[in-house]
């Protein structure tokens, strides 16, 4: 099947990204490392003044592209190492142990991305361990790892008559410094456009299909178990060339926890898929054109009044707020429009783009968390537009799929 679109266009961003697309994939590392061997760029203060995210493209095999990734993002994912280890109280070997339990799993449901694990781990000069570990996060203490509000609008409702998907992602503060957006074109996969952070090699982002994919943790529901993680999974999802392919590899995966997924395809569909450790539940926008979701279950299996007692408060409020701001938009909706949304701040500090709540040292995301990024596919256009952190000041930068 060939891509939904063949337009290629290059990267249009801020002076930050502009030059790291410009230097050759050898030459980034180095720069990285200057950066940070500068104290002083990555102070907190510094971190929450960032305007926009670096750009790191591969292309190759799937050692080649997990290689490339690596160099690239040298920093970040070395750094997302140091901060597992820190956040989960967990020792070199601990760590170690815990993620490689999780190996057979990668080489049962996604071998070809194995691979891609081990290039990382060279490219970014860390142990295959290490790199299996950023691909875990939250499962290697079967812990939740943030927030997020995320929506899709059919074609119908927007004035392009094209499809928009995106989502905030919400995190402890630690989470704005590790992120990028990563362009991967693969040998005989389509290729993949995403928002991510510190060598996770499955995020939030469309494929060259039309596939789109964003979203949010889960309160409640069934217990975790030993399974895949979420990330990977996102990967596989950007592998497919419809939401036929996406609910038949949900169907068939054991997944270690709660997550939920709104998707879309090339073909115009729209769907969302609350994925537990029992099996997948599927929810379609009855006949409203979108479908938004926060943090908590909206199947009605799940949706029930223990698991939504043990969901973040604002989740509720959240999803209210972004299902009214598109239904007064609906049929007209622009990217712009959804920048307003993603930015909306009605609720502070628990509003759509959140703001801490306290910046204490131990706190969750529930009460720590904000808005690391904004993040609006228009998949027909293979391109993507991300805001980095919270603040107003932070223009949306257009990243796009190219030769």
């Amino acid at each position: 099947m060939k891509p939904l679109v063949q337009r290629r266009e290059f990267v249009r961003s801020g002076v930050a990204a502009a030059a790291m697309i410009t230097s050759s994939v050898s030459a980034q590392p180095d720069m990285r490392l200057a950066f940070a061997a500068d104290d002083d760029a990555n102070s907190p203060e510094s971190v929450m003044k960032m305007k926009s995210f670096p750009f790191y493209r591969a292309r190759g095999t799937f050692r080649e592209l997990g290689r490339q990734h690596g160099e690239q993002a040298i920093v970040q994912i070395q750094s997302h190492v140091e901060y597992l280890r820190s956040s989960l109280k967990l020792s070199k070997d601990d760590l170690h142990n815990r993620s490689m339990k999780f190996a057979p799993l990668f080489q049962r449901y996604c071998p070809h991305l194995m691979d891609e694990i081990h290039g990382l781990s060279e490219g970014s000069k860390i142990s295959l361990a290490d790199a299996l570990a950023v691909n875990i996060r939250g499962a290697l203490a079967k812990a939740g790892d943030g927030g997020c509000t995320a929506f899709v609008v059919g074609a119908s409702g927007t004035a392009k008559g094209e499809i928009l998907i995106g989502q905030n992602s919400d995190q402890l503060p630690a989470g704005l410094a590790l992120g990028y957006v990563l362009y991967l074109q693969p040998i005989d996969k389509p290729e993949v456009l995403m928002w991510t952070f510190g060598g996770m090699i499955g995020y939030h982002g469309i494929n060259s299909f039309g596939v789109g994919h964003f979203a949010n943790d889960l309160g409640g529901g069934p217990a975790p178990r030993l399974g895949m993680p979420h990330y990977p999974s996102k990967r596989l999802m950007l592998e497919c060339s419809s939401l036929v392919e996406v609910e038949a590899l949900v169907r068939r995966t054991q997944f270690w926890a709660n997550g939920n997924y709104v998707l879309c395809d090339g073909q115009g569909r729209i769907l969302d898929i609350e994925a537990t450790p029992e099996g997948p539940q599927f929810i379609d926008d009855s006949g409203t054109g979108f479908i938004c979701h926060s943090n908590h279950f909206l199947c009605s299996k799940y949706a029930t009044d223990i698991n939504h007692r043990l969901s973040a408060k604002d989740s509720f409020t959240r999803l209210d707020r972004i299902n009214s701001l598109i239904r007064e938009a609906y049929g007209r909706i622009t990217v712009d429009d959804c920048q307003r949304i993603l930015r909306d701040r009605d609720g502070q500090p628990c509003g759509i783009c959140r703001i801490a709540q306290t910046e204490h040292p131990d706190a969750d995301w529930v009460t720590a968390g904000i808005t690391v990024a904004s993040i609006i596919a228009e998949p027909a256009q293979r391109r993507i537009h991300v805001a980095c952190g919270n603040s107003p000041d932070n223009s949306f930068v257009t990243y796009a799929m190219d030769a």
